[in-house]
């Protein structure tokens, strides 16, 4: 029970603190503003983020399964490093991001692919690979990322713009570098013989 709760709990607090800020948070904003209906964004995260995430827990699940072995482990060990460094680069949220516009679709419809599009490659995403790859449960990670997905967005899609203004980005940027770069050091000793 205890390695379930540590990768369900470590993938929403890493998610949870790397999403603020990030482009899919800003495109939650969008999505209100331009929708001005919570409840079917809300639901299009949440259906968004349980697919993706699922889908890279598991490619992560299965790649250090395949890819086993102690050059491995440094890999992981040295992504989730980067990962600490790369959320120190705020990001923003393109002009040329057509799927944060409204279209025929309606509010849950185009939340849903606009959020899967845009999580492609972002950093929730490729932390949610690097969790599956550290503890072997997609079940655990995905229930993990999507509630630390929730935790941050929710509140943006209902406060906007105000709940941004009030949270101080740099801070948050810097604390969750830092538990990004902590699980790294931790899992670089580990692999090491180190602890």
């Amino acid at each position: 029970m205890a390695p379930l709760f540590e990768a369900f709990s470590t993938s929403a607090a890493v998610v949870a603190l790397a999403e603020i800020g990030d482009k899919t948070q800003l495109l939650a904003i969008v999505l209100a503003t331009r929708f001005k209906r919570p409840v079917p964004i809300v639901l299009g995260i949440l259906a968004a983020t349980l697919v993706n995430h699922f889908l890279a827990a598991l490619v992560g699940m299965v790649a250090a399964d395949l890819l086993d072995g102690l050059w491995f482990r440094y890999a992981i060990a040295g992504g989730f490093i980067a990962m600490g460094l790369w959320t120190l680069v705020p990001d923003k949220l393109d002009d040329e991001d057509d799927a944060a516009r409204p279209a025929r679709f309606g509010a849950f419809l185009t939340t849903v692919v606009a959020f899967f599009l845009v999580e492609m490659g972002d950093k929730t995403q490729v932390a949610t690979i690097a969790l599956g790859a550290r503890f072997h449960d997609a079940v655990a990670v995905t229930a993990g990322t999507t509630l630390g997905m929730m935790l941050a967005n929710v509140p943006a899609v209902f406060l906007g713009n105000a709940l941004i203004a009030r949270v101080p980005m740099n801070l948050v940027r810097m604390v969750a570098a830092a538990l990004f770069i902590v699980i790294g050091s931790w899992l670089l000793a580990q692999t090491a013989g180190l602890v």
